[in-house]
């Protein structure tokens, strides 16, 4: 067939399917009626066209690696936490992510009979000592390239407040894990919870700017010798700018570490934001997590690690997790999201909120750096303001039900009934405590009105 299907049909431009458009209007407003602005001021159009796409755009030609399958463990005991890895890995968990009280474990018995040499492991710290790097620096006990570390002393300072121990202590047990020759020691070190940000309330445009400013500062300090890093981000409601923020990501990624002489890609670890989950018709929650899910792995995530459609009032249950990996399996297994070759490219829409967002996130980030770098304005409190902002415009619009969440402002059931199942505090704690600075807390949108329908039915926490 050498006739190509659509010869017969000419190319039709933006200017005359706008003109067309506003015609269909018949004197309505097209601005007012048609275009809506973000809040992070991207205006969004009806349309979008190949004249939308900028002509400096590169586009991410290659595929994009296979996403996996991360299932979280809190290790409080080495042979539980191990036995939870054995039953996660057989339900199709491909990625385990510990969280750990420090470097000072048993790796060994941690990973018995796990093949992490195909299974990701990944581990993060509850603290940071000297004493449990240098033993770890020094130990044998495990063949360290085939585990990542997540490690982020300014993510501690940010979300509690604190240093692991202190500036230049936490710096340096950074830097000794970053001597140990690189074909023993952790694929990545370095971490960057980005979803801190999303959770406080950030826009895009700030969780991308503070990301980059907050990975900056380890590259004033360490270089190139920090290799690839992990950027742990929290993916939100609003489903096509969430594929275009995890792009955004890695193009931002590659221009700073460009700047540095890294040529690796970063890791990007996605898991859906808690700001928007719900106590009330928690069963919505399943819902949301799975496009959350589905918008981190067509942005390209590297791994996802979903919540636990219950995690606001339950502890940690066999049931929730396998709920939680089984929505994964299903996407991976049955809807083939593991086919995919970098779906998003040449979407006119997706390409233009990559770019529009790319750019503001540059934009910022380099006002961040003009003005003393990320932890200056963290020690001063410019970053805590900011996303306070934020967070309160997206409050208002979500008291003012403009913005809606199904069950709670918007067609809840007088028929739920939440304070006999309510197994751990499901409201932010005030921690009484000495700390450097304030700390980024995080909020759900639903405490105020959810602290409010427990007073009706006769709770008594506080």
């Amino acid at each position: 067939m050498k006739q190509k299907l659509f010869d017969d049909f000419k190319e039709v431009s933006a200017k005359e399917w706008k003109q067309n458009i506003q015609y269909e209007l018949k004197g309505a407003d097209y601005n007012q009626k048609l275009v809506w602005e973000s809040p992070e001021g991207i205006k969004v159009k009806p349309f979008y066209h190949a004249d939308d796409i900028q002509t400096n755009t590169t586009p991410h030609k290659e595929a994009l690696a296979l996403w996996k399958i991360t299932q979280h463990i809190l290790v409080k005991d080495i042979s539980l936490a191990n036995k939870s890895a054995l039953n996660a890995i057989k339900g199709g968990a491909e990625s385990i992510l510990f969280t750990l009280p420090s470097i000072n474990v048993d790796f060994k018995s941690l990973l018995a009979n796990i093949d992490y040499t195909s299974i990701s492991i990944q581990c993060q710290f509850q603290s940071i000592l000297t004493g449990d790097v240098e033993r770890f620096a020094n130990s044998t006990q495990i063949e360290k390239e085939y585990i990542s570390f997540h490690i982020d002393p300014i993510g501690q300072l940010a979300s509690k407040g604190n240093w692991f121990i202190d500036m230049g202590q936490d710096l340096q047990n950074l830097y000794s894990l970053l001597q140990i020759p690189a074909t023993h020691r952790p694929k990545n070190i370095i971490s960057i919870n980005v979803g801190l940000y999303q959770n406080a309330g950030g826009t895009m445009v700030q969780q991308l700017a503070y990301a980059l400013a907050h990975a900056n500062e380890y590259l004033n300090h360490f270089g190139s010798n920090i290799g690839s890093i992990t950027f742990k981000v929290a993916v939100g409601s609003n489903y096509f700018f969430e594929i275009a923020k995890i792009r955004a990501l890695r193009r931002l990624w590659k221009l700073l570490a460009a700047e540095y002489g890294i040529v690796s890609d970063c890791h990007i670890e996605a898991t859906p934001s808690k700001r928007n989950k719900t106590l009330y018709d928690y069963n919505m929650n399943m819902i949301r997590t799975t496009t959350e899910c589905m918008a981190a792995i067509l942005g390209g995530a590297n791994s996802v690690c979903n919540l636990n459609y219950d995690f606001i009032y339950h502890k940690n249950n066999e049931f929730a997790e396998r709920i939680a990996r089984n929505q994964l399996v299903l996407l991976k297994e049955e809807s083939y999201f593991d086919e995919l070759q970098n779906p998003a490219e040449g979407a006119y829409y997706i390409e233009n909120l990559t770019d529009q967002l790319a750019e503001k996130g540059l934009l910022l980030f380099k006002d961040i750096e003009a003005n003393g770098g990320f932890l200056k304005q963290l020690k001063y409190h410019t970053v805590h303001k900011k996303l306070k902002e934020s967070a309160e415009k997206e409050q208002e619009k979500f008291n003012s039900s403009q913005e809606i969440l199904v069950g709670s402002n918007a067609y809840a059931s007088e028929m739920d009934i939440m304070k006999e199942q309510l197994d751990v505090y499901p409201f932010l704690k005030n921690r009484k405590e000495k700390t450097l600075i304030e700390p980024i807390l995080e909020r759900r949108l639903t405490e105020t009105l959810e602290k409010e329908r427990l007073k009706t039915e006769g709770w008594q926490g506080k």
